[in-house]
This record gives C-alpha cells, sequence and structure tokens, in this order.
C-alpha cells in the first residue's frame, strides 16, 4: 500500500504555514479564507450479469472518506498571493479481492485503466494532499501545483471517494466583460483511486500516456441569452482537441428552453503514440424547465472512425451522452438522450431531488457485426434543511445496461456526507 506522509500532516503543515508566513497578514487574506472538511461514506456495489465463468462476476467495496480543503485569501498590494491546501483520507470499510475494482480504493489494477493485479487486494487505507500557490492582479488569476480544472477539455472528477486532482500551471482571465479566458498546463494526475502522481493516461487508450497537456480557450457571454465558446487543447505525442462550443436560453415564462451545441474535433499529435485518431463528435442537447420539472433530450454522433481519446478518469463536459457508466463515443457510434428531473420543493420536500435518464446508442461495428448498447440511471438525493442534522446529504444512483460490447450489468451507490464549516 501506497500511503502519503504529507497528507497525514495537512492540517497542522497548513496551520504552521499561516502563522508563519513571510507574507503580511493583510484582512484579506485572513478574513476571506474559508475551510471545511467533508465526510464522504461511499457503498459500491457492480453485477456484470454475462460474466464468463471464472471471471469476476461483481465488484462491492465500502469504504469512508476525509476531505479537507483549505482556501486562503488574497495579501494587499498590485499583485495578491494567496495558497489553496487539500487532503484526503480514504478508509476501507468493506471489501475483498474477489470483489475489488471499484475506483474507491487503490489496489486492484497494475496501472490507471490497467489489468487486474494478479492479487487484487484493494488497500486498507489510502491518503493524498496537494497546495496550490495563487496570484492575483486586477481580474487575473494564476494557479501553480494542486489543480481542480473545470474547462472543457479537462474536469477533475469527484465521483468517488476521493477527488481527482492535477499537477500544474492554469491562468484565468476575466479582465474584459463578458469574455472569460482560460489557459493552463497540466503535468500529473493523481487519480481518484491513488495516493501518488502518474503521467496523464488516455481514456480508450490506456496503454498510452503523456506528462504533457495544454489547453486554450474562452467563452463569450455574446447575449443575456447566448453564449459561445472554442477550446483547443493537446496532449503531446498523442492527440490534438478542439472544441466550439454554444449555450442559448429563451425564457417564456414560465418556462425556460436552454439549448446547447457542441462540436469535439480529435486527430493524433507528434508522434501519434495511440496511433491514428479521427473522432469528430457533434451533440445537441435541449432542457425544457417548468416549476419544480425539467424534461430533457439529446443526441449525440461520433462521425470518425476512433474513439474518443480524453484524460482518463476526467469529466466529459462537452459529451451529453457520457453519463454514469457509458460513453456512447464508440467510432461512427450515435446515441439519443432522454432524461427527466424533479425538485420536490416545490411539493412541500425541500432537498429532494431526483432524475430519471435513458440513452440509447448502435450505428457501431463490435466484431464485425452491428452493436447497440443502452443505459438507464435513476438519482435521488436528498439534503437535511434544518435541524441538527443539518446539510447531512444521502444519495442514491441506480444503472441498469446492457450492450454488445459490455453485456448487461447492474450498478447501485449509496453516498452519504456531511461538510463540517472550520471557517
Amino acid at each position: 500500500m501506497s500511503r502519503s506522509p504529507v497528507a497525514n500532516k495537512c492540517l497542522p503543515c497548513f496551520i504552521a504555514a499561516c502563522s508563519l508566513s513571510p507574507w503580511p497578514a493583510h484582512a484579506d487574506f485572513i478574513e476571506d479564507s474559508k475551510a471545511n472538511l467533508t465526510l464522504r461514506n461511499f457503498y459500491y456495489n457492480h453485477d456484470f450479469r454475462d460474466a464468463a465463468p471464472g471471471a469476476q462476476s461483481k465488484i462491492e467495496e465500502w469504504a469512508q472518506g476525509f476531505i479537507f480543503r483549505a482556501q486562503s485569501g488574497y495579501t494587499e498590494g498590485v499583485i495578491g498571493v494567496g495558497v489553496d491546501v487539500y487532503a484526503g483520507l480514504g478508509l476501507k470499510l468493506d471489501s475483498s479481492p474477489a470483489r475489488s475494482g471499484s475506483a474507491l480504493l487503490p489496489g486492484a489494477y497494475t496501472r490507471p485503466g490497467g489489468p487486474r493485479k494478479s492479487d487484487p487486494e484493494s488497500a486498507d487505507e489510502f491518503s493524498e494532499a496537494t497546495a496550490a500557490l495563487k496570484l492575483k492582479y486586477s481580474k487575473t488569476e494564476l494557479t501553480a501545483g494542486g489543480l481542480f480544472p473545470k474547462v472543457p477539455l479537462i474536469a477533475s472528477n469527484d465521483t468517488r471517494l476521493l477527488p481527482q486532482f492535477f499537477e500544474g500551471v492554469m491562468l484565468d482571465i476575466n479582465e474584459i466583460d463578458n469574455l472569460s479566458l482560460s489557459v493552463g498546463h497540466v503535468r500529473q494526475a493523481n487519480n481518484r483511486d491513488s495516493s501518488h502522481r502518474d503521467d496523464l493516461v488516455v481514456g480508450n487508450y490506456t496503454t498510452v500516456s503523456s506528462d504533457n497537456f495544454n489547453y486554450l480557450g474562452g467563452v463569450w457571454k455574446a447575449t443575456p441569452q447566448l453564449s459561445v465558446g472554442a477550446w483547443g487543447g493537446r496532449l503531446e505525442d498523442v492527440y490534438d482537441q478542439h472544441l466550439l462550443t454554444a449555450t442559448h436560453t429563451l425564457n417564456a415564462d414560465p418556462w425556460r428552453l436552454s439549448t446547447t451545441l457542441n462540436y469535439l474535433d480529435s486527430g493524433e499529435s507528434g508522434q501519434a503514440l495511440a496511433g491514428n485518431i479521427d473522432s469528430r463528435m457533434s451533440s445537441v442537447y435541449m432542457s425544457l424547465n417548468r416549476g419544480i420539472h425539467t424534461a430533457s433530450i439529446g443526441y449525440q454522433y461520433n462521425a470518425g472512425d476512433s474513439a474518443l481519446p480524453f484524460i482518463f478518469d476526467t469529466d466529459l463536459l462537452a459529451v451529453p451522452n457520457a453519463i454514469q457508466v457509458l460513453r456512447f463515443d464508440r467510432p461512427q457510434e450515435r446515441s439519443w438522450q432522454a432524461r427527466y428531473d424533479i425538485n420536490f420543493a416545490g411539493l412541500g420536500v425541500p432537498g429532494l431531488t431526483a432524475f430519471a435518464r435513458y440513452v440509447h446508442g448502435d450505428n457501431f461495428e463490435i466484431g464485425g457485426e452491428n452493436g447497440s448498447e443502452w443505459e438507464r440511471n435513476i438519482d435521488i438525493s436528498y439534503v437535511i434543511q434544518s435541524g441538527p442534522l443539518k446539510n447531512l446529504g444521502f444519495r442514491a444512483r441506480n444503472v441498469e445496461l446492457q450492450g454488445s460490447a459490455t453485456g448487461r450489468r447492474d450498478e447501485n451507490r449509496f453516498i452519504v456526507s456531511y461538510t463540517f464549516m472550520l471557517k
């Protein structure tokens, strides 16, 4: 088991760093700071209904996570200086080598996205930590160190016990009204089931990795109803990627219609370590809201001859049919989505929300034959709104899927979380 000693000392180190820092302790640096500790209890169950004899038939693990975050304000002066700190600890509550591999805990796989170990026992505990220095001038902010980016071409994932983070530098510029620009350089990832940094593994091409990803892009709010964006990224010697996106919102009280169009083009770069890449992903996603109800439909099509390349384990913000398990991003695959959300606050139960979603994909080949697949999600969340247990959250997520490549599968996740505000 790999364990980071830095994580075990994160809180004392942060307090010491603040007290001994050579930076002036201006009011903004201290008074604008915030810190919290999130407790996350996570049960994960995934059944492979069509598993071959002797193959793994189930993934089932239960774990407890502790997530500490602290963000300072900025010092006074032309250039403000601040620091962010993150530390995480994961504890195994229940698992076995026959049931490991949930991505809640490390130990089951030989490498990120790789095959299972001959003895795939999950670690009893693991820990991780990082920090970032941030500099601010006017409405421009530079962050260096541990990053949690949320841009279309690389978005850190937080759907397991501990969040995914990266090491690198990013610059966010908001000097012009209605225009936001972002540029970044990322070298390594600390994946959600790992206590150490790895090179950036390529989703759908997991034998390939690189230690150099750069992105540039921005969003222009052309009108109060319309925003358009353009992004470009390169994983050195693997792939180039370009995204055009537009979102329009039409308000006709009591109705609200939102439409998002995306076009994501990917091709090989440099030494083309993953081979020739040709993925041309277009999508449209429309949501109609009235009161507590929201109905959505979406269409997605990969016109290329390759599966979509992406940074492994990241959220695919520009791929609407990349949902809980499947991504519907195979070569030539086309897919349709239907979704319904409800907020029960309007029915007298504040804090209770739910949605149901179904995606069907086809028009791809598996073993020389036409393939298809589908996935259905049901998701229910409740957050206590008052009393001594205020902000205690519960979430249940259920999946049923079936596909030519995946067979039949069922999945359940149960998550209980609570955040203590330390400052």
